[in-house]
């Protein structure tokens, strides 16, 4: 057994670090008038967190896991069991095909910005080319990140880096009630994403990168990559017996393999290129299947001129614009492919001498 190091971790906080940590949320002096029963939550709050209730609701895990009695969360169970009824729907040759659009921008008109992305546009056009070939899509707008009430994708715990298995499928790291890392958003977009049969994702470039609303969903996905789907063969989350699964032989089961994939990136002076090569790099390695050259778009829009004009500019780029449906034409075809048995890759059947 590889020695499991220690030593990075803080102490949990004291009481009146709690208190002051806590009492941030409600500052706003419209609770003025409920502060005896702020302090009663903060009171059951405390004892959570010192307690560390993560999953304060489970259930026995019953047949097919590794260990039966192994007390799952209900809301982990309840998120797989969505997931495999996601996958018997994507699997049925008679549903229609389906396809994911994802908005990787994190503005709209709802929060600061008070204006739609552009992003936002090309998702339309796409949309508008794939219904019009009977094709279902689903929007994924990562900007509610920025709009919607108390929703989140809490950041990746990294705990495949400690042992694959330990990085359950859907990740089990979330929520956490003791330490009130809730309202996780990745549940619903697990299923999305198990549910397609293709994905195009629409971004800008921020700061030559991914924008993190879109990279935050993005390392959530590492447990469709190898991740275990039981978490009762580790018993949560213990690491000694995560590295030794690992060590006895880990298969990688790549959870989202075989779904086509268009990008479309976007950027006004730099790293339209970067950041699709990187998104395509990604999307292969969980084993996504490219539906071509033509699906995979980077395009500069208004280089170097004003961000006050950049809609206009997008509304005179008629040439982008057709490329756009394009791309999602391009995933169409890609996917009556896949669903018909034509593996598309010409390396398909290959086992991988290096499964990680």
């Amino acid at each position: 057994m590889t020695e499991i190091r220690k030593g990075q971790a803080p102490a949990q906080l004291a009481r009146d670090e709690f208190h002051l940590q806590f009492r941030r949320s409600f500052l706003d002096p419209a609770f003025d008038t409920v502060r005896g029963a702020l302090d009663q939550v903060e009171d059951v709050a405390w004892r959570n967190y010192q307690g560390s209730r993560k999953a304060p609701l489970t259930q026995a895990a019953g047949e097919g896991y590794a260990d039966p009695a192994y007390k799952l969360s209900l809301e982990w169970v309840a998120t797989r069991e969505r997931l495999l009824a996601a996958e018997r729907r994507q699997k049925d040759p008679a549903t229609r095909s389906r396809v994911l659009l994802i908005i990787g921008a994190a503005r709209n008109d709802g929060t600061c910005p008070g204006e739609a992305s552009k992003t936002w546009r090309m998702t339309q056009w796409a949309r508008a080319t794939l219904e019009s070939l009977r094709i279902e899509t689903d929007v994924l707008d990562l900007s509610l990140l920025t709009s919607a009430y108390d929703l989140h994708i809490h950041p990746c715990k990294g705990c495949v880096s400690t042992a694959m298995p330990l990085c359950h499928w859907p990740c089990s790291c979330y929520p956490n009630h003791a330490e009130r890392q809730t309202n996780d958003w990745m549940a619903e977009i697990y299923e999305k994403w198990v549910a397609a049969h293709g994905v195009i994702i629409l971004t800008p470039v921020y700061w030559y990168q991914a924008p993190s609303v879109l990279k935050l969903m993005m390392d959530r996905l590492v447990c469709a990559d190898g991740g275990n789907p039981d978490p009762t063969s580790t018993h949560g989350k213990k690491a000694a017996e995560a590295k030794a699964l690992e060590l006895a032989g880990w298969g990688y089961p790549k959870h989202l393999a075989g779904r086509a994939y268009g990008l479309v990136v976007h950027g006004d002076v730099a790293g339209a290129e970067s950041l699709r090569r990187n998104l395509s790099d990604w999307l292969g390695w969980m084993g996504l299947v490219s539906a071509g050259g033509q699906a995979e778009l980077d395009r500069y829009l208004g280089y170097y001129e004003s961000y006050a004009a950049s809609h206009e500019v997008l509304d005179g780029e008629e040439k982008f614009q057709q490329e756009v449906r394009v791309v999602a034409r391009a995933v169409a075809a890609c996917v009556a492919r896949l669903r018909s048995g034509d593996p598309v890759r010409a390396d398909a059947g290959l086992p991988p001498p290096r499964p990680k």
